[in-house]
Protein backbone atom coordinates (compact mmCIF):
# COMPACT_ATOMS: atom_id res chain seq x y z
CA UNK A 1 0.00 0.00 0.00
CA UNK A 2 2.59 2.33 1.07
CA UNK A 3 4.26 1.21 -2.46
CA UNK A 4 1.49 2.39 -4.14
CA UNK A 5 1.11 5.72 -2.21
CA UNK A 6 4.13 6.83 -3.41
CA UNK A 7 3.84 5.90 -7.11
CA UNK A 8 0.66 8.00 -6.56
CA UNK A 9 2.37 10.75 -5.07
CA UNK A 10 5.21 11.29 -7.23
CA UNK A 11 2.58 11.05 -10.25
CA UNK A 12 0.74 14.10 -8.97
CA UNK A 13 4.29 15.67 -8.09
CA UNK A 14 5.25 15.60 -11.50
CA UNK A 15 1.65 16.92 -12.90
CA UNK A 16 2.05 19.96 -10.73
CA UNK A 17 5.60 20.21 -11.74
CA UNK A 18 4.25 20.44 -15.40
CA UNK A 19 1.28 22.27 -14.72
CA UNK A 20 3.25 24.60 -12.32
CA UNK A 21 5.83 25.04 -15.67
CA UNK A 22 2.93 25.92 -18.22
CA UNK A 23 1.08 28.26 -15.90
CA UNK A 24 3.82 30.15 -15.03
CA UNK A 25 5.94 30.17 -18.55
CA UNK A 26 3.57 29.05 -21.03
CA UNK A 27 5.27 26.25 -23.22
CA UNK A 28 8.58 27.69 -22.52
CA UNK A 29 7.62 27.54 -18.92
CA UNK A 30 7.04 23.89 -19.14
CA UNK A 31 10.28 23.02 -20.96
CA UNK A 32 12.05 25.23 -18.43
CA UNK A 33 10.40 22.91 -15.71
CA UNK A 34 11.39 19.57 -17.60
CA UNK A 35 14.62 20.72 -18.18
CA UNK A 36 15.21 21.94 -14.58
CA UNK A 37 14.10 18.63 -13.09
CA UNK A 38 16.00 16.57 -15.53
CA UNK A 39 19.25 18.17 -14.77
CA UNK A 40 19.07 18.05 -11.25
CA UNK A 41 17.83 14.68 -10.40
CA UNK A 42 21.10 13.57 -12.69
CA UNK A 43 23.04 15.32 -10.62
CA UNK A 44 21.67 14.08 -7.61
CA UNK A 45 21.26 10.65 -8.59
CA UNK A 46 25.29 10.30 -9.17
CA UNK A 47 26.69 12.69 -6.43
CA UNK A 48 24.20 12.84 -2.94
CA UNK A 49 26.31 10.50 -1.64
CA UNK A 50 29.02 12.66 -1.94
CA UNK A 51 27.85 15.90 -1.19
CA UNK A 52 25.22 14.90 1.93
CA UNK A 53 28.55 13.19 3.59
CA UNK A 54 31.01 15.51 3.09
CA UNK A 55 28.13 18.16 4.08
CA UNK A 56 28.34 16.50 7.53
CA UNK A 57 32.25 15.69 7.87
CA UNK A 58 31.28 11.74 7.21
CA UNK A 59 35.00 9.75 8.08
CA UNK A 60 34.65 6.40 6.35
CA UNK A 61 35.52 3.45 8.53
CA UNK A 62 37.76 0.93 8.30
CA UNK A 63 36.86 -2.87 10.37
CA UNK A 64 39.98 -1.67 12.47
CA UNK A 65 38.33 1.44 13.99
CA UNK A 66 34.88 -0.57 14.31
CA UNK A 67 34.76 -3.91 14.27
CA UNK A 68 31.24 -4.44 16.15
CA UNK A 69 29.58 -2.12 13.93
CA UNK A 70 30.89 -4.18 10.66
CA UNK A 71 29.71 -7.38 11.64
CA UNK A 72 26.73 -6.34 12.37
CA UNK A 73 26.19 -4.37 9.01
CA UNK A 74 28.03 -7.23 6.92
CA UNK A 75 25.59 -9.66 8.62
CA UNK A 76 22.29 -7.78 8.19
CA UNK A 77 23.30 -7.09 4.45
CA UNK A 78 23.79 -10.40 3.63
CA UNK A 79 20.38 -11.58 5.07
CA UNK A 80 19.08 -8.43 2.62
CA UNK A 81 21.00 -9.71 0.02
CA UNK A 82 22.91 -6.41 -0.56
CA UNK A 83 26.09 -5.83 -1.30
CA UNK A 84 28.27 -4.90 1.67
CA UNK A 85 27.64 -0.78 2.15
CA UNK A 86 30.47 1.80 3.18
CA UNK A 87 30.48 2.85 6.97
CA UNK A 88 30.84 6.29 7.98
CA UNK A 89 30.99 8.23 11.22
CA UNK A 90 29.46 11.42 11.51
CA UNK A 91 31.35 13.81 14.56
CA UNK A 92 28.88 14.59 17.02
CA UNK A 93 26.43 13.87 20.64
CA UNK A 94 23.23 13.80 18.72
CA UNK A 95 22.47 10.41 18.04
CA UNK A 96 21.23 9.65 14.67
CA UNK A 97 21.88 7.62 11.74
CA UNK A 98 21.16 7.93 7.51
CA UNK A 99 21.98 6.02 4.14
CA UNK A 100 22.68 7.52 1.00
CA UNK A 101 24.11 6.22 -2.69
CA UNK A 102 22.45 5.90 -5.87
CA UNK A 103 21.84 2.20 -5.71
CA UNK A 104 22.90 -0.81 -3.30
CA UNK A 105 25.98 -1.23 -4.88
CA UNK A 106 27.43 2.60 -3.93
CA UNK A 107 25.51 2.69 -0.52
CA UNK A 108 26.96 4.35 2.46
CA UNK A 109 25.73 3.87 6.22
CA UNK A 110 26.02 7.13 8.38
CA UNK A 111 26.26 7.05 12.16
CA UNK A 112 26.80 9.49 14.98
CA UNK A 113 29.58 9.13 17.56
CA UNK A 114 26.55 9.79 20.21
CA UNK A 115 24.21 6.88 18.29
CA UNK A 116 27.38 4.55 18.72
CA UNK A 117 27.80 5.63 22.47
CA UNK A 118 24.56 5.17 23.54
CA UNK A 119 22.56 2.27 21.85
CA UNK A 120 22.98 -1.41 23.06
CA UNK A 121 23.91 -4.27 20.15
CA UNK A 122 20.61 -5.02 19.35
CA UNK A 123 19.22 -1.86 18.96
CA UNK A 124 21.99 -1.14 17.05
CA UNK A 125 20.99 -4.11 14.60
CA UNK A 126 17.80 -2.34 13.96
CA UNK A 127 18.70 0.88 13.42
CA UNK A 128 21.43 -0.71 10.13
CA UNK A 129 18.33 -2.40 9.19
CA UNK A 130 16.37 0.53 8.88
CA UNK A 131 18.86 2.42 7.19
CA UNK A 132 19.47 -0.89 4.80
CA UNK A 133 15.79 -1.36 4.25
CA UNK A 134 16.34 2.16 2.35
CA UNK A 135 18.99 0.91 0.57
CA UNK A 136 16.90 -1.92 -0.65
CA UNK A 137 14.06 -0.09 -1.13
CA UNK A 138 16.04 2.91 -3.37
CA UNK A 139 14.11 5.14 -1.20
CA UNK A 140 17.51 7.63 -1.43
CA UNK A 141 16.67 7.69 -4.61
CA UNK A 142 12.84 8.30 -4.33
CA UNK A 143 14.01 11.32 -1.66
CA UNK A 144 16.15 12.89 -4.14
CA UNK A 145 13.53 12.80 -6.89
CA UNK A 146 11.28 14.09 -4.68
CA UNK A 147 12.94 17.11 -3.25
CA UNK A 148 14.72 17.30 -6.71
CA UNK A 149 11.06 17.97 -8.31
CA UNK A 150 9.74 20.21 -4.80
CA UNK A 151 13.30 22.44 -5.61
CA UNK A 152 12.63 23.05 -9.15
CA UNK A 153 8.57 23.97 -8.32
CA UNK A 154 9.45 26.25 -6.22
CA UNK A 155 12.59 27.84 -8.52
CA UNK A 156 9.96 28.44 -10.48
CA UNK A 157 6.99 30.23 -8.49
CA UNK A 158 10.54 31.96 -7.95
CA UNK A 159 11.37 32.94 -11.62
CA UNK A 160 7.37 34.10 -11.57
CA UNK A 161 8.18 36.45 -9.07
CA UNK A 162 10.98 38.38 -10.16
CA UNK A 163 9.00 38.53 -13.86
CA UNK A 164 6.30 39.73 -12.25
CA UNK A 165 8.65 42.42 -10.07
CA UNK A 166 10.41 43.68 -12.84
CA UNK A 167 7.48 43.75 -15.32
CA UNK A 168 9.12 40.81 -17.84
CA UNK A 169 6.97 40.46 -20.93
CA UNK A 170 6.30 37.00 -22.20
CA UNK A 171 5.49 36.31 -26.39
CA UNK A 172 1.85 35.57 -27.75
CA UNK A 173 3.17 31.82 -27.33
CA UNK A 174 4.56 31.58 -23.54
CA UNK A 175 0.72 33.59 -22.70
CA UNK A 176 -1.33 30.54 -23.77
CA UNK A 177 -0.12 28.91 -20.23
CA UNK A 178 -2.84 30.45 -18.37
CA UNK A 179 -4.47 34.00 -17.07
CA UNK A 180 -1.81 36.30 -14.58
CA UNK A 181 -4.62 35.59 -12.02
CA UNK A 182 -3.98 31.88 -12.39
CA UNK A 183 -0.30 32.36 -12.65
CA UNK A 184 -0.32 34.15 -9.24
CA UNK A 185 -2.82 31.17 -7.27
CA UNK A 186 -0.34 28.65 -8.25
CA UNK A 187 2.85 30.64 -7.59
CA UNK A 188 1.32 30.34 -4.06
CA UNK A 189 0.17 27.34 -4.16
CA UNK A 190 2.56 24.71 -6.12
CA UNK A 191 5.52 25.55 -4.09
CA UNK A 192 3.32 24.87 -0.49
CA UNK A 193 1.35 21.60 -2.14
CA UNK A 194 4.82 20.59 -3.35
CA UNK A 195 5.97 20.60 0.03
CA UNK A 196 3.35 18.66 1.28
CA UNK A 197 3.64 16.03 -1.11
CA UNK A 198 7.56 15.47 -0.76
CA UNK A 199 7.03 15.00 3.01
CA UNK A 200 4.08 12.62 2.43
CA UNK A 201 6.34 10.69 0.27
CA UNK A 202 9.15 10.77 3.16
CA UNK A 203 6.65 9.77 5.89
CA UNK A 204 5.52 6.48 3.64
CA UNK A 205 9.35 5.40 2.98
CA UNK A 206 9.92 5.83 6.67
CA UNK A 207 7.19 3.83 7.59
CA UNK A 208 8.10 0.80 4.63
CA UNK A 209 11.66 1.07 5.95
CA UNK A 210 10.95 0.32 9.85
CA UNK A 211 8.95 -2.53 8.23
CA UNK A 212 11.78 -3.61 6.22
CA UNK A 213 14.48 -3.60 8.79
CA UNK A 214 12.67 -5.10 11.52
CA UNK A 215 12.41 -8.07 8.90
CA UNK A 216 15.95 -7.85 8.64
CA UNK A 217 17.22 -7.88 11.83
CA UNK A 218 14.36 -10.63 12.52
CA UNK A 219 13.86 -8.65 16.09
CA UNK A 220 11.33 -5.41 16.04
CA UNK A 221 11.62 -4.73 19.48
CA UNK A 222 15.23 -3.79 18.84
CA UNK A 223 14.14 -1.35 16.31
CA UNK A 224 11.37 -0.40 18.81
CA UNK A 225 13.62 0.48 21.66
CA UNK A 226 16.37 2.58 19.43
CA UNK A 227 13.37 4.91 18.58
CA UNK A 228 12.21 5.41 21.71
CA UNK A 229 15.58 6.60 22.68
CA UNK A 230 16.34 8.76 19.64
CA UNK A 231 13.51 10.49 19.78
CA UNK A 232 13.90 11.49 23.29
CA UNK A 233 17.59 12.47 22.99
CA UNK A 234 17.36 14.09 19.83
CA UNK A 235 15.42 16.40 21.08
CA UNK A 236 17.22 17.52 23.82
CA UNK A 237 20.96 17.47 21.97
CA UNK A 238 21.08 19.85 18.85
CA UNK A 239 22.98 19.36 15.56
CA UNK A 240 23.73 21.59 12.82
CA UNK A 241 21.77 19.66 10.00
CA UNK A 242 20.46 20.95 6.94
CA UNK A 243 16.48 21.07 6.40
CA UNK A 244 16.80 19.98 2.57
CA UNK A 245 18.14 16.26 4.29
CA UNK A 246 16.24 16.24 7.38
CA UNK A 247 14.17 13.31 5.42
CA UNK A 248 17.52 11.12 4.74
CA UNK A 249 17.46 10.54 9.32
CA UNK A 250 16.33 8.09 11.10
CA UNK A 251 15.03 10.38 13.49
CA UNK A 252 14.57 14.18 12.41
CA UNK A 253 17.22 15.96 13.53
CA UNK A 254 15.60 19.32 13.81
CA UNK A 255 14.29 20.35 16.99
CA UNK A 256 10.58 22.33 16.46
CA UNK A 257 7.49 21.58 18.31
CA UNK A 258 3.87 22.79 17.95
CA UNK A 259 2.97 23.83 14.21
CA UNK A 260 6.06 22.47 12.88
CA UNK A 261 5.00 18.58 13.59
CA UNK A 262 2.21 19.15 11.39
CA UNK A 263 5.07 19.64 8.70
CA UNK A 264 7.67 16.80 9.56
CA UNK A 265 9.25 14.59 6.70
CA UNK A 266 8.83 11.27 10.04
CA UNK A 267 5.73 9.81 10.49
CA UNK A 268 4.87 10.42 14.54
CA UNK A 269 7.09 8.65 16.42
CA UNK A 270 4.63 6.85 18.52
CA UNK A 271 3.08 5.31 15.58
CA UNK A 272 6.06 3.95 14.24
CA UNK A 273 6.72 1.95 17.44
CA UNK A 274 3.37 1.29 17.84
CA UNK A 275 3.39 -0.99 14.38
CA UNK A 276 6.62 -2.32 15.40
CA UNK A 277 5.29 -3.62 18.67
CA UNK A 278 2.34 -5.00 16.62
CA UNK A 279 4.80 -6.62 14.41
CA UNK A 280 6.53 -8.38 17.77
CA UNK A 281 3.11 -8.96 18.92
CA UNK A 282 1.67 -10.78 16.10
CA UNK A 283 4.94 -12.95 15.54
CA UNK A 284 4.86 -14.44 19.34
CA UNK A 285 1.10 -15.37 18.27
Amino acid sequence: MNTTKTVFLMAVMTVLLVFAGSLLGGKSGMMIAFVMALVMNVGSYWFSDKIVLRMYGGQELTRSDAPELFQITEELAARGGLPMPKVYLIRGDQPNAFATGRDPAHAAVAVTEGIMRMLSRDELRGVIAHELAHVKHRDILIGTIAATMAGAISMLANMAQWAMIFGGGRSSDDREGGSPIAGLVMMIVAPFAAMLIQMAISRSREFMADAGGAEMAGDPMGLAGALRKLEARAHQIPMHASPSTAHMFIVNPLSGGGIMKLFSTHPPMEERIARLEAMAYGRAQ
